[in-house]
């Protein structure tokens, strides 16, 4: 049965019973719904020289008004084809600008009224910042002056925002903007046009195993339109606004100036496209051109990509990752895969790397080759770079350092590691602008310097290491020491003068920034000053237990308890609520390490059980779900008897804290957590109730691998069968929410695995509830469809767990 919305303002849900419930929005009791309607502290962006910090305002919530505006869904992309962006995109509706040194907050003058503001970025020498507003009738592009705190629009609401910013900045403070086409075709009607025949798809027998993404091209009406809302002109305009036409129409994909501005590399969209996999695989052609527009380099060519070896470590033959390198003035490196993309190929080196230097006259030179999948770069001058690669079902990953004037000078290991296991993480290095403002290694004397987020057996401890880039000797210079509050490290703001930007927060103190000089004692000199808007939780119990697994495995999760509650003499037994997402590790080791701080600050969202410890609950948030497939075994091997453990092990280990009535626990997760709550109602009998957001239910429908799950449905059929709740539903008897939007774009959770499970469970009898939260995607955006969320959890929990 297709459920219909009878109107935006009415939600439908059904009961328990065979009938159907027409329910307006509701909202929950007032202890929730004081934490759920509250107002977002403003985000903060710095510039890099720490002298100006540009604060963004926007509501906390989308209006359902937001999400009912015009929308195309075309080769992965959902666009508002009257104001030519994504119609998924969250905007920012006033800025602030104040003087770091100074307390200040200015209003940024000339904003416009009722302004929908995003694409937002500072420019090269970071006296302006561009973005973008959007008009009833499409995006225009405005100029912040930053020492004078003055926005003026610079052009018409005529770009083309559909894939993306619409501008890009060029070193002198110029932009490349991208505009709608002035002699563009109106968009088909799809409802009413009518077709001139069917819509034939074939196989020339070759394997393409793809994922179950949504909203692809279907026809060829899709394609006209998919033509119409992607081309754009390209032109060149300066702050003032004056502009001249740089290209004619294409589909432009990707736009890069090279360093030193004299070239300019552009991506573009090319035909025949696909009907099975979105726009990211359709055929591109990247060329450079010098800044008068002339054509320099066809540099790379890609087909269609609808055949792709199977496994995460299988890439596209071909090169990929083109880009300029950062550290010299117009040379691009790219990589290409030496096994033809196919982990499943033997061979000595997976990838190789190569430089090409403008005006490309030469042919590429080799770099360097991976054992491994080559996974990233971080150039630093003519004598250091630093090479990442991995490979997936080892789980290893491995850093090396190069030399880039020498290709021949074999690359060094100097980080060797299992990529899951946190404690041994050394951290990322740090980068700073160089004079082509782009983002470099920060080099000090043959030194660079590494931020680790610090986790350890003992808790989290954020440092900064000195990194000898001659000797690999890797010395710690600052290790942050707090035990009741959480310090996160941002950047090295001044390596000589030890200035360090941190973020600092408790669990009921909200997070705000300081600058830390760490050769002066640690001198904390603050920045912002955001208060705590969830002050009724402040005093809630906040706790990360460690307990084991019968197995022997370690696990962790966030514990609350309501404020006042008496853990002396534990004389209530609270209903127990368990928020969590499980995890595919190799190893018992890894998988058993704590990622949880219990001093990060306490952030009640629609996300989790949080809200709950207000209504007398006991909730474990984020509780550790790790799924382990050691050596040759694959985690989902053994996925459901692992499931239950973890289950088993988190009650367990509350009950013995005397918190709990066992008898009244539920269960929740979202996504891939909604999939584990429907299996464990359905596998085991440890829970009283469960809600499951916007899960799969059906593995059959994602044939082609799920989650980090590599074989096929043919390979193991066992196994998607026996991981897919809707196979199992006749022994699923356990009350259970289902909730979902009804305009899901993740691939593999479409809104029908929960309509099909819920007719499932229906037909056999299992006490169950559908909610369809109507113009919602996988995550939920709307006000008035969160709180009513939140409303129906709290009725549903109310009636099955704590009564």
């Amino acid at each position: 049965m297709k459920l219909k919305f009878l109107a935006l303002a009415t939600i439908v849900s059904l009961n328990w019973s065979i009938a159907q419930e027409n329910v307006t929005f509701q909202k929950p009791s007032k202890s929730i719904l004081d934490l759920a309607d509250y107002q977002r502290a403003p985000s903060v962006s710095m510039d890099n020289k720490k002298e100006y910090m540009l604060l963004t305002y926007r509501n906390t919530y989308k209006t359902l008004d937001d999400l009912n505006q015009e929308e195309l869904r075309l080769g992965g992309l959902r666009i508002n084809p009257i104001t030519n962006i994504s119609s998924t995109v969250t905007y920012i509706n006033n800025l602030k600008i104040r003087k770091i040194s100074d307390k200040n907050e200015l209003q940024v003058k000339g904003i416009p009224e009722n302004a929908k503001i995003t694409n937002v970025s500072w420019s090269p020498n970071e006296n302006k910042i561009a973005f973008t507003n959007t008009t009833t009738k499409g995006v225009e592009l405005w100029i912040i002056d930053v020492p004078n705190q003055i926005a003026r629009k610079i052009t018409e609401d005529n770009l083309n925002a559909n894939l993306g910013s619409p501008y890009t900045w060029h070193n002198n403070n110029e932009l490349l903007i991208k505009v709608l086409p002035k002699n563009r075709p109106t968009l088909i009607d799809t409802k009413k046009d009518l077709p001139t025949g069917p819509t034939v798809s074939t196989s020339d027998g070759s394997k393409s195993q793809n994922r179950t993404y949504q909203d692809l091209l279907k026809n060829k009406t899709d394609e006209t339109n998919f033509d119409i809302i992607t081309t754009s002109e390209l032109y060149l305009i300066t702050t003032s606004g004056e502009t001249k036409l740089f290209k004619s129409a294409a589909i432009y994909a990707g736009e890069s100036f090279s360093p030193d501005g004299n070239y300019i590399m552009l991506t573009t969209i090319q035909k025949p496209y696909s009907y099975i996999v979105p726009m990211s695989r359709f055929p591109q052609k990247s060329i450079v051109y010098d800044l008068n527009g002339k054509e320099i380099k066809v540099v790379n060519e890609v087909p269609l990509t609808e055949i792709m070896p199977k496994g995460f470590s299988s890439v596209r033959a071909g090169k990929r990752n083109m880009a300029w390198r950062p550290d010299v003035a117009a040379t691009l490196f790219f990589v290409e895969a030496l096994d033809g993309g196919d982990q499943a190929k033997q061979v000595e080196f997976r990838d190789e790397v190569y430089t090409w230097q403008a005006p490309f006259n030469q042919n590429p030179v080799s770099l360097l080759k991976t054992k491994q999948r080559f996974g990233g770069m971080t150039w630093g001058n003519e004598n250091y770079a630093i090479v990442y690669d991995s490979w997936y079902d080892t789980r290893n990953a491995k850093t090396y350092l190069i030399n880039p004037s020498n290709p021949n000078q074999a690359p060094q290991i100097i980080f060797d590691r299992n990529s899951q296991d946190i404690y041994s993480d050394p951290g990322n290095f740090e980068t700073r602008k160089n004079q082509f403002n782009r983002f470099v290694l920060a080099i000090e004397n043959d030194k660079g310097y590494l931020i680790g987020d610090g986790f350890t057996k003992q808790g989290q401890f954020p440092f900064i290491a000195e990194f000898n880039l001659k000797t690999f000797e890797n010395k710690k210079i600052y290790t942050s020491t707090y035990k009741d509050k959480k310090e996160d490290l941002i950047s090295i703001e001044d390596l000589k003068k030890g200035d360090v930007l941190v973020m600092i927060q408790s669990k009921n103190e909200y997070p705000n920034y300081f600058i830390r000089n760490i050769k002066s004692k640690n001198k904390l000199t603050p920045i912002t000053s955001f208060t705590n808007p969830f002050e009724s939780i402040k005093n809630v119990y906040k706790e990360v237990i460690k307990y084991k697994r019968k197995d022997g495995v370690e696990l962790s999760g966030t514990l609350y308890l309501p404020s006042g509650y008496d853990k002396t003499t534990k004389k209530e037994k609270l209903p127990l609520l368990i928020w969590a997402y499980p995890e595919e590790f190799k190893d018992k080791n890894s998988a058993g390490q704590v990622n949880k701080n219990p001093n990060e600050f306490t952030f009640p969202n629609y996300g989790s059980f949080v809200y709950w410890v207000t209504k007398g609950y006991a909730v474990l948030d984020d509780a550790s779900f790790p799924i382990i497939g050691e050596g040759k075994t694959e985690p989902n091997d053994t996925f459901i008897s692992q499931l239950v453990d973890n289950a088993e092990a988190a009650i367990n280990a509350v009950d013995q804290l005397g918190y709990i009535n066992r008898n009244k626990v539920g269960i929740g997760g979202h996504s891939y957590g909604a999939f584990m709550t429907a299996n464990l109602l359905t596998h085991s009998k440890l829970f009283a109730c469960g809600i499951a957001r916007s899960g799969a239910y059906n593995r059959t429908l994602t044939p082609f691998g799920f989650q980090s799950e590599q074989r096929n449905y043919w390979d193991i059929p066992a196994i998607y069968n026996e991981m897919s709740p809707f196979m199992n539903a006749d022994k699923m008897k356990t009350p259970l929410l289902l909730v979902h939007g009804d305009a899901d774009n993740n691939p593999g959770t479409f809104t029908l695995q929960s309509e099909r499970y819920f007719q499932a469970l229906k037909g056999l009898g299992a006490p169950v509830r559908l909610v369809l939260l109507p113009k919602e995607s996988h995550g939920y955006a709307a006000k008035d469809n969160i709180l009513h969320l939140l409303w129906e959890q709290e009725q549903f929990l109310d009636k099955y767990l704590k009564n």
